[in-house]
């Protein structure tokens, strides 16, 4: 096997507080040690304010507590467990390997000396353990559940004087929400690790925290053994309860059950056999159970002219064991993706420097990737210039289209109520990733406090983006052209049935894109004989309906353009308003782009308008552009922005707020993060909600977001009419949204990049010529100087 090669060591620049283990160096391990302890990528955000705990170990209930691919996987430096007794649990979660907790009896080698970590790396298997410890002794006698262990994130001004070394380093701290075991009562919890106790301690009611795999795994273990399901089964001649799957989902809202219960809907297949797809054989029926107390509620089935609808029984598979002799892999020869001289990115820790970029790359399990203080190498000002102080995906929602009940319970909030993070794949090299790969692990919590690795969540890899700009002179056609690059640190989840692959991109020319790719199975139901699948469907086989439905993204942009205060300024593209014949404009040929600014949160929650080609500016009123004249800016561009359909006082459109407008600024304020609230799962929409605040509660307040700290929620996506051609399994579809340069620099920032014509490219070649190398008529000039493109 070759040996992997690793992203090169960061030589320049060093973090504020320099670990040299946390440096990618030397030859990496394809699957480190399993009796390692590893932290990996790091950021988690968190809840609102919190009073103050009562001693440790005080006695309360928990409600009244306040080819040549190559690959390097890479470990946060962190102290071994040496764990001799127990192995690591590997089936528990598939996907994930389970630490065991370290024994605090056995005797423990001393630890190597460690040297501190990033303030926003996420917490290390030790100090997820740890963390459960405290508060574990915190509540006793009482049992708790974990929900969640997170980083604490430090708040924005303490972070921002460190990094400019001018404040002390933010203690670590570690964000919980705990559950009372076998009840709804719920708490939050904030442990300072840096001085080993729990810190805060708030009791919050009336909400329901996220759905965990392991919460999701109830649902088809109670369900296959009740006796309604089992009688529902046998009415429509199902008799093998292990035929029977559950995919499990939050419940939106049913007005028959309050926040005393934790509930989740069971959405019914059979399959013909293990490996069946079981999205072909759709059930008329759905189960709803309580999570907590692990019981069945009710089973609600649907009857048409009073008749149950029949299992459709036709096969229609997609693995590799069924579609056989259908393959033709000789029509397509392969495509080797090579980086002979390395990658050109470096790593520390989490820290990732890329051709003018540095960033550092966190990891929640709420919101996955989140990239942190994004700067860029002004070539033509020779310094470094801030971009963005936090990216994040915060919030989707996947609103069905299909009136009749149970339908209208079937709206995800993927990242609220179940958690990208959670959800994360561990990704596969040349399957999920091609090229030169770095990957970063996840590192999780279980139910029971325990630390639990998702191997290979993050990909960072770069790949070629066409070209980076080209001009040809007419006179003498003499060519000027240079290749483009690209960055990408993506993540994939898997969401019961949706995949949703999620790609941070940055290109040479200062440009930020996030394309969502959105691939797996569509969600489908039995259709009755009697039944047509329009309007709010597609029958995409015989008798399998797959209904309607929209997927909308909230990208949440913490702005730091050229400093902490921005503002943001709408530009519609517009026609001159001087009438044709008029001495201002006497061929009638002039438009010009309108600029509107945005003064308060209320006006800052705008739609898009397609005839104007609507953009936003975030802009730095304090810098202008010498050429220019305008603020500095980094444009919008976000054209792929369907509106909620769902009915002004439905369900949906309260729960959704957030997917009302194309874009929402307010305010920045320490850990409102959230669009549609932090607790997601059951909640109502209510504005003013205690414990439960959206964006639309924070646009409301309606204060100023000119020249001050603010934050943006990006809303884009698409409307989903399914195709056959969408089954059994979806092609990936893509959608995007971008921000890019505006006056932010002097000239095209990439100007350093060499052209083609000075750095030959000797992998391409003629399709159908046997001479290797460069080509004739290839744009390789003979002079030649050095570049490592």
């Amino acid at each position: 096997m070759e040996m992997s090669r690793p992203a090169p060591a960061l030589a320049t620049d060093p973090d504020p507080d320099p670990d040299p283990a946390n440096t990618a160096s030397g030859c990496a391990r394809r699957r480190p040690h399993v009796d390692s302890a590893p932290a990996a990528t790091g950021s988690g955000a968190r809840p609102e304010k919190a009073t103050p705990a009562k001693p440790s170990g005080s006695s309360r209930s928990i409600s009244q507590q306040p080819t040549q691919t190559h690959t390097h996987t890479h470990i946060m430096a962190a102290p071994a467990i040496q764990q001799q007794q127990q192995l690591p649990d590997t089936t528990s979660i598939p996907g994930y390997i389970i630490l065991p907790d370290p024994d605090e009896n056995a005797p423990q080698a001393a630890a190597p000396p460690r040297a501190a970590v990033h303030p926003l790396d996420q917490l290390s298997a030790v100090e997820i353990t740890t963390t459960a410890r405290l508060i574990r002794e915190h509540a006793s006698p009482k049992q708790v559940k974990f929900n969640c262990i997170t980083l604490r994130e430090p708040k924005k001004n303490e972070y921002a004087a460190f990094r400019a070394r001018v404040g002390p380093r933010p203690e670590r701290r570690a964000f919980a929400i705990v559950l009372e075991q076998g009840t709804a009562n719920v708490a939050e919890v904030v442990v300072n690790l840096t001085q080993g106790r729990v810190e805060d301690w708030r009791a919050v009611s009336n909400v329901a925290p996220t759905l965990t795999l392991e919460d999701l795994d109830v649902m088809e273990r109670i369900a296959r053994k009740d006796p309604k399901v089992v009688e529902a089964c046998a009415e429509i001649g199902i008799t093998d309860m292990s035929t029977v799957y559950f995919d499990a989902w939050a419940i939106g809202i049913d007005r028959r059950w309050g926040f005393e219960r934790r509930l989740q809907q069971g959405l019914p297949y059979w399959r013909a056999s293990p490996n069946d797809n079981q999205y072909a054989h759709p059930l008329d029926f759905t189960v709803v159970a309580d999570t907590e107390t692990e019981e069945v509620l009710a089973v609600d089935v649907r009857r048409v002219n009073g008749e149950r609808t029949a299992v459709p029984r036709a096969p229609h598979n997609y693995l590799p064991e069924f579609v056989g002799d259908m393959y033709q892999p000789r029509r397509l020869k392969p495509i080797d993706i090579t980086q002979p001289e390395g990658v050109s990115f470096e790593m520390k820790g989490n820290e990732i420097h890329w051709a003018g970029y540095k960033m550092h790359i966190g990891f929640n399990y709420r919101e996955g990737i989140v990239l942190s203080d994004v700067r860029f190498d002004d070539p033509w000002q020779q310094r470094e210039r801030t971009l963005f102080n936090r990216i994040s995906v915060v919030e989707m929602v996947v609103p069905y289209g299909n009136p009749e009940p149970p339908h209208h319970r079937k709206h995800a909030f993927d990242v609220g109520e179940y958690g990208s993070g959670f959800m994360t794949n561990s990704l596969k090299l040349g399957c999920d990733c091609k090229g030169a790969i770095h990957y970063l692990d996840a590192v999780l919590s279980t139910n029971k406090g325990q630390a639990a690795i998702i191997k290979n969540a993050v990909c960072i890899h770069e790949e070629d983006n066409g070209l980076l700009y080209k001009h040809t002179d007419f006179r003498d056609a003499n060519v000027i052209s240079a290749r483009d690059r690209k960055l990408i640190i993506s993540q994939i989840i898997t969401a019961a049935n949706y995949e949703y692959g999620f790609y941070h991109t940055f290109t040479l020319d200062g440009t930020y894109k996030l394309e969502m790719k959105l691939t797996g199975m569509l969600n489908t139901y039995c259709m009755h004989p009697s039944e047509t699948a329009a309007p709010f469907g597609t029958e995409v086989a015989p008798g399998i309906n797959a209904h309607n439905h929209q997927h909308i993204f909230s990208l949440r942009i913490d702005p730091e353009v050229d400093g902490p205060n921005n503002s943001v300024i709408q530009s519609d593209a517009v026609p001159y308003e001087a009438e044709v014949g008029s001495a201002e404009n006497p061929y009638g040929n002039g438009f010009y782009c309108k600029k509107t600014p945005l003064r308060t949160a209320k006006e800052g929650a705008a739609v898009y308008c397609h005839e104007t080609s609507r953009a936003w500016d975030i802009v730095n009123p304090s810098h202008l552009n010498p050429s220019a004249k305008k603020p500095v800016a980094y444009k919008i561009i976000n054209n792929n922005c369907p509106a909620v359909l769902a009915k002004p006082g439905s369900t949906v459109w309260k729960r959704a707020a957030f997917a009302r407008k194309a874009l929402w600024v307010v305010p920045y304020r320490d850990y409102e993060i959230f669009p549609a609230g932090d607790y997601v799962c059951q909640s109502t929409g209510d504005e003013g909600w205690e414990n439960n605040l959206t964006v639309l509660d924070w646009a409301n307040r309606d204060e100023s977001i000119e020249n001050t700290d603010i934050v943006c929620y990006l809303q884009f996506g698409l409307t989903h009419f399914p195709r056959t051609e969408d089954f059994p399994i979806m092609p990936a579809e893509p959608v995007s949204v971008m921000l890019r340069a505006s006056n932010f620099f002097e000239k095209n920032p990439a100007l350093w990049v060499p052209p083609s014509q000075v750095k030959c490219d000797s992998s391409s070649r003629n399709a159908f010529s046997e001479a290797g190398g460069a080509a004739a008529g290839s744009c390789c000039s003979s002079k030649k100087l050095p570049s490592h493109l």
